[in-house]
């Protein structure tokens, strides 16, 4: 694991190298692809005021919101659906509807109902990230072996109970993998809704930099976004830690 990272930092290193001097010897035009030195000043320059951090702590409070109203609707629901036949088909039409949208093209819907407010990029993101959260939440549930479930029926361990102490530590890695595929999707659509209708967010602060040819500026925006998503997988790896040891065990021990 250790000589893969090395091996990663090489070659990105590697890149950058061969940017700065692309753009140095004027193999690409400058002013649409600035030196990689001249973005990396103006990042430091924006983070040591305080604007870049300032832009994603506004478009963080929007993508965690919805984030985390998405798993607190969607795991649930993928419980029930997967726990209860009647359940799974009263909604299976709808879902099978409504997960094909591209999320972009909910935007100018919530638009319609929501204005250009925080409501609108929330409702964007919770739609975004309903679906995987929901899809590997039923088939984590519907992985599960029936000899658990009828072990503890015969038990006389109640719905609650049964959730509570079989089915969710049992779908649990399932459940991690849809937060997982959710994440970055979030980042997507907060980036995207704030580019449609916002005054702030590091999404509204790319496109403003772009429209005022402030090209190094808008690339250490988007610089700030790969350093994000980054930090978040590195913090979702955390959370997987501490929450599932067993289960990043496995999956460390099966990745060498």
């Amino acid at each position: 694991m250790r000589e893969s990272k090395l091996n990663g930092i090489f070659f990105l290193l590697a890149l950058f190298f061969v940017w700065e001097l692309a753009s140095r010897s004027e193999w690409v035009n400058p002013l649409i692809v600035p030196p990689l030195s001249k973005i990396f000043v103006s990042f430091g320059s924006l983070v040591a005021t305080g604007d870049i951090p300032l832009q994603i702590l506004a478009s963080m409070k929007r993508a965690a919101v919805g984030y985390f109203l998405a798993a607190a609707v969607f795991i649930p629901l993928g419980i029930l659906m997967g726990l209860f036949e009647r359940c799974y088909r009263a909604l299976e039409v709808v879902i099978e509807l409504l997960r094909p949208v591209p999320p972009p093209v909910v935007i100018p819907v919530a638009l319609l109902f929501f204005g250009l407010e925080d409501e609108m990029k929330i409702f964007v993101i919770f739609f975004s990230c309903a679906w995987p959260i929901l899809l590997n939440t039923l088939d984590g549930v519907r992985n599960i072996d029936r000899l658990l479930l009828n072990t503890a029926r015969t038990f006389g361990l109640s719905h609650v109970k049964i959730i509570w102490q079989v089915v969710l530590p049992a779908c649990s890695p399932q459940i991690m993998t849809g937060l997982r595929v959710s994440l970055p999707i979030t980042l997507i659509l907060v980036v995207i809704s704030e580019m449609v209708g916002s005054t702030d967010g590091i999404g509204y602060f790319i496109l403003d930099s772009q429209r005022r040819f402030k090209v190094a500026q808008m690339y250490a925006g988007m610089l700030a976004l790969a350093v994000l998503g980054y930090a978040l997988n590195l913090l979702f790896n955390l959370a997987h830690r501490a929450l599932l040891p067993w289960h990043w065990g496995m999956l460390r021990k099966e990745q060498g």
